[in-house]
C-alpha cells in the first residue's frame, strides 16, 4: 500500500469497530480504531493504530493515520483514512505455529500492570494473579530451614573444664581466672594468708585546709606514732604553719599481725625553705633530726624593654604575674598606664627573693618599682614603713598622695546635708550629714587613712564609728548593723569598718555619713583634701641608703649569691643532709 492511499469503509456506531478495507490490492486488512460518537467531531487526527490481516495472518503492522473522516449520520458510518507512510504486507505465518501465537500474545499483553491504578479492571485482576503466582512460586522453591547435621563435641569433665576456665578471659564474677595459664594441681598448697611487704614507702602531700595530723592518719600511721611525730615537729616549728602542698615522705615498717597498724620507721618533711626535718626510729623510739639549709636572701632584680606590651615583656623576663600586678598598681599612682608608657621605656622590678642551697626558690613581695622613660620623668618608687604602716615613697622621700575621699558605701545618696523634717521625731531640725541608701549588710569603708577614736553605741546614731584623719578632719558612720573595728585601731583608705544596718533612730537600712573639721560638722560633699607623707632626717637617710643598695643589684641572680648557694649546698651534701622540695 502506497503512501497517501485512500481507504474507505463503513463501520457501525461503536468504539473499536472492525472495518474491511480495500486499497488497490486483493488482500483484505482489518483496521481497529476508536470512534468518536459525538457528531460534532467529524474530523480528527488519530495516533498510530493496529492493523492486522483478517485471513489468519500472524503479523501486525502499524501505520500513522494522517486523517480520519467519519459520517455518523447514516445507519452505518463511512470512514476515509489517509496513511502517512507505505504499509508493507507482512509475511504469512502458518496458522499452526502456536509458539508464534504465544509470542505475539506475550508481546502485547501487559502481565505486570501497576496495581495502584484501574483497581478492579480486567487488567488489574490479571496483574494481581501474576503477582500471586510469582510469590507462590518463590515460596514453593525456597530451601528448607533444617540444620546441617554434624558431630556434637564430647562433654568436658571437671578437670578439663577447670583448665579451660583458667585460660579464658572474662569477668571475674563469672568465675574466670584471667591471667592464669594453668589450673592448680595437687602440688599447690593453699596459703592461710598472703605475706606482707616488709616496708611500705608513702609520699603524701598536705592539702589545702588539711592538717598535718590528718595527713598522718590517712597515710596509716598509728595514733601513738602520730602523736609522737607531732610532738617532735612541734619542738622545731608549728605543724599548722607548714604550707599546703608540702610533700611528706614516710616509710612504714613490718607489723606483727594484720590487726595492728604498721610502725613508722622514717619521716622526712621540708618544714621551711631553710629547714628540713627527718624523724627516724632508733632503738624502738622515734628521734628528730634537724637539717638546716643555707638560703640566700638577695632580692631579685628584673629589667627589660617595654616593647609592645609591658606585661608580656615582664613575663618574658621572668617576673611572676602577682609581682607584675603589684608593679602596675604602683605605676598607676604616678602616670597613666595606657598612654604614658612608651615602647622604648625600660621597666625595673625588684622583688624579695629567697634561694635555697638545694635549688628551691621563694618569691616575695614587690620592693621597688621603677620605669626609665625615654620621654618624661623617670619613676622610682620604694616601699617603706612609716608610723607602723607601709606605703610607697618616691626617690626624694615623698610618699603617696591621697586626694579625693573615697565613697563610704556603695549606694545612692538619699538625703543631703542641711535642715530637714525628721521622719521619726516629727519636726524640722539640722541634718548634720548625708544619707546613703544601701542594702542591709553592705560593707562600709573608711574614706581615707585614719585612726578609730570611737566604736560602739552612740544614742540616736545607733552603732557608730568615728575616725580621726590628718589636718583636724574626722568622719563618722552611723546606723551600722555590725562594727568591724575597735577604738584605737589604725585603718587604711578603703578598709571595711562596718556594715549597713538600721540601728538607732532609723526608718530603714542606710548609712548616715558625717564629716568634721575642728570638731564641727561640715558638708561632706564640699571638702577635698590631700595627704602627703614626707620622710626627713634619719628616716630619709635610711630610705636613700636602701634605695641605693637595691639599685646596685645586678639583673637576675647575682654571681656572689649563686656561689654562696652552691657552696652551702656542697657542705650540706657532705654532711649527709637531704632536702625535699615543697
Amino acid at each position: 500500500m502506497r503512501a497517501g492511499a485512500k481507504i474507505s469503509a463503513r463501520v457501525p456506531h461503536s468504539v473499536g469497530a472492525v472495518a474491511r478495507l480495500t486499497a488497490g490490492a486483493t488482500r483484505r486488512i482489518i483496521c481497529l480504531f476508536d470512534f468518536n460518537p459525538f457528531p460534532s467531531q467529524t474530523s480528527a487526527r488519530r495516533p498510530a493504530q493496529r492493523i492486522g490481516h483478517a485471513n489468519g495472518l500472524s503479523g501486525a503492522i502499524y501505520a500513522v493515520f494522517q486523517k480520519i473522516e467519519l459520517n455518523p449520520t447514516q445507519g452505518t458510518t463511512a470512514g476515509t483514512l489517509w496513511l502517512n507512510s507505505p504499509v508493507q504486507a507482512p509475511a504469512a505465518t502458518p496458522p499452526g505455529d502456536w509458539r508464534a501465537r504465544v509470542a505475539d500474545w506475550a508481546k502485547h499483553a501487559d502481565l505486570v500492570p501497576d496495581l495502584g491504578q484501574n483497581i478492579g479492571s480486567r487488567v488489574w485482576w490479571r496483574g494481581l494473579v501474576t503477582c500471586l503466582s510469582l510469590c507462590g512460586t518463590m515460596l514453593a522453591l525456597a530451601p528448607g530451614a533444617t540444620t546441617i547435621p554434624g558431630n556434637a563435641p564430647a562433654p568436658l569433665d571437671a578437670n578439663h573444664f577447670d583448665q579451660y576456665r583458667s585460660q579464658m578471659i572474662s569477668a571475674s564474677a563469672l568465675g574466670s581466672d584471667s591471667g592464669l595459664r594453668m589450673a592448680a594441681t595437687d602440688a599447690v598448697a593453699p596459703l592461710a594468708e598472703t605475706p606482707e611487704r616488709p616496708q611500705i614507702e608513702l609520699d603524701a602531700a598536705l592539702g589545702t585546709g588539711d592538717s598535718f595530723a590528718h595527713t598522718l592518719a590517712r597515710s596509716g600511721v598509728s595514733d601513738r606514732d602520730a602523736g609522737t611525730v607531732l610532738s617532735l615537729i612541734g619542738s622545731a616549728v608549728d605543724p599548722d604553719s607548714i604550707a599546703a602542698g608540702t610533700r611528706v615522705r614516710m616509710v612504714l615498717g613490718r607489723r606483727p599481725n594484720r590487726q595492728v597498724a604498721r610502725p613508722l620507721d622514717r619521716l622526712a618533711v621540708r618544714a621551711r625553705l631553710e629547714l628540713a626535718l627527718e624523724i627516724t626510729r632508733e632503738n624502738s623510739a622515734l628521734a628528730l633530726k634537724r637539717i638546716p639549709i643555707a638560703v640566700d636572701n638577695t632580692p631579685l632584680r628584673i629589667r627589660g624593654r617595654v616593647g609592645d606590651s609591658l606585661y608580656r615583656a615582664a613575663r618574658a623576663a621572668g617576673a611572676e604575674p602577682s609581682s607584675i600586678q603589684s608593679y602596675l598598681k604602683v605605676l598607676a599612682t604616678r602616670l597613666n598606664i595606657g598612654s604614658d608608657i612608651g615602647a622604648d621605656d625600660h621597666f625595673d622590678i625588684i622583688v624579695a627573693h629567697r634561694r635555697a642551697a638545694t635549688g628551691e626558690t621563694e618569691t616575695g613581695e614587690l620592693l621597688f618599682a621603677g620605669l626609665d622613660r625615654a620621654r618624661g620623668k623617670d619613676v622610682n618608687m620604694l616601699k617603706w614603713t612609716k608610723d607602723g604602716s607601709q606605703q610607697w615613697f618616691e626617690a626624694s622621700g615623698v610618699g603617696e598622695k591621697r586626694g579625693v575621699l573615697a565613697a563610704p558605701v556603695s549606694g545612692r545618696m538619699s538625703s543631703s546635708y542641711g535642715a530637714r523634717f525628721h521622719p521619726i521625731l516629727g519636726y524640722k531640725r539640722m541634718h548634720a550629714g548625708v544619707d546613703f541608701a544601701a542594702a542591709f549588710g553592705t560593707p562600709i569603708y573608711a574614706v581615707t587613712d585614719g585612726r578609730v577614736t570611737y566604736a560602739g553605741w552612740h544614742g540616736g546614731h545607733g552603732k557608730y564609728v568615728r575616725l580621726q584623719h590628718g589636718g583636724g578632719v574626722g568622719s563618722g558612720y552611723a546606723h551600722m548593723s555590725r562594727i568591724a573595728v575597735a577604738a584605737g585601731q589604725s585603718v587604711r583608705r578603703g578598709q571595711v569598718i562596718g556594715y549597713v544596718g538600721s540601728t538607732g533612730l532609723s526608718t530603714g537600712p542606710h548609712l548616715h555619713y558625717e564629716l568634721y573639721r575642728g570638731g564641727a560638722t561640715i558638708n561632706p560633699t564640699s571638702i577635698k583634701f590631700t595627704q602627703v607623707a614626707q620622710l626627713s632626717g634619719a628616716a630619709l637617710n635610711a630610705f636613700k641608703a636602701r634605695l641605693a643598695d637595691l639599685k646596685r643589684l645586678p639583673v637576675g641572680l647575682g654571681e656572689p649569691a649563686v656561689k654562696t648557694a652552691q657552696a652551702a649546698g656542697g657542705a650540706l651534701v657532705a654532711a649527709g643532709g637531704v632536702a625535699h622540695t615543697r
